[in-house]
């Protein structure tokens, strides 16, 4: 019982960044491109939340920072797609290899690091206790005691429901990423919508970056996002794209990522427990794949 209580109270931290990639990724497939980038997204988020607050001695800043750092390798990536119509797949996964690539060489070059970059006295984002709630037994570990970008990100969920299906900005982008030539007809500049997606995917992955980097974990390498991007691709697409299902399917990828770190040491193998998280990713996925696949028409599986 203890180590489930262990596991409820750190899943809403570590299924955070999970959820504000999946978000951002949700918004932009929503808009017509399917975001492999993600992780690249992330990645840039947490280096650059990480250089800002040390240089600063402000988390809000480095989060700022993360948020831009997103944007910026977002819209290139957006633009070879809308505009000279490179195929969304092959340029997401270039652009993961090449910001993982060009980080893992930027940091011995300037900062004289190698893979792992942890400044001294490096500020983490707060932690804020909810009054009333902190103290219910059991409970208010689970919801009370988290970072603010972590309660920022659950309130973004209905907040991004409401702008995709109450209001005239939603319905274009939606419109957008539906059918371009009808969006056309319409007066709906489709591109620039997909590429306002895809800015948002960026930034929302950007913050996810910085949560991990300057809210869980207190430092920077170059192999912390672990995939993260993929997970949260994943979510989305379990999800169908929207805002509640791809919120619970981050939570329940972050319960078993929180809970691989709390099996260690109980008697399973390290290299099986740390799977935990991918395999329960790879078996959703195989059952939504086959639900889909009976409900469209009865595909026979073998």
């Amino acid at each position: 019982m203890e180590v489930l209580h262990n596991t409820l109270v750190a899943t809403a931290l570590v299924s955070t960044p999970l959820l504000l990639a999946a978000m951002g990724g949700l918004i932009n497939r929503q808009g017509g491109i399917v975001n492999i980038g993600l992780e690249a997204n992330m990645l840039a988020g947490a280096l650059a939340a990480v250089l800002v607050t040390w240089q600063t001695g402000n988390p809000f800043l480095g989060v700022l920072a993360a948020a831009l750092a997103g944007t910026v390798i977002a819209l290139p990536f957006s633009l070879v797609i809308t505009r000279l119509g490179a195929n969304e797949i092959i340029a997401g996964l270039g652009l993961n290899v090449l910001v993982a690539g060009l980080i893992g060489y930027l940091l011995p070059v300037a900062l004289g690091v190698y893979g792992t970059f942890r400044p001294a006295g490096l500020q983490r984002l707060p932690r804020i206790d909810i009054p009333f709630v902190h103290d219910i037994p059991w409970i208010g570990p689970i919801l009370s005691g988290k970072d603010p970008v972590t309660y920022l990100a659950w309130l973004l969920v209905p907040l991004i429901a409401a702008f995709l299906y109450r209001t005239t900005p939603g319905l274009r982008l939606r419109a957008a990423g539906s059918d371009l030539e009808a969006a056309r007809a319409a007066g709906i500049s489709a591109h620039r919508w997909r590429d306002l997606s895809t800015v948002l995917a960026g930034a929302l992955a950007g913050i996810g970056g910085a949560q991990l980097s300057i809210g869980i974990v207190g430092l920077f390498g170059v192999g912390m996002i672990a995939g993260r991007g993929f997970i949260a691709l994943a979510a989305f697409y379990f999800g169908a794209a929207r805002p509640w299902p791809t919120a619970a399917a981050a939570l329940l990828f972050g319960f078993f990522d929180a809970a691989q770190v709390r099996l260690q040491g109980q008697g399973i193998p390290v290299q099986l427990v740390q799977l935990l998280p991918y395999l329960v990713v790879v078996v959703t996925l195989t059952v939504v794949a086959i639900t889909r696949a009976r409900r469209e028409g009865g595909v026979a599986v073998a």
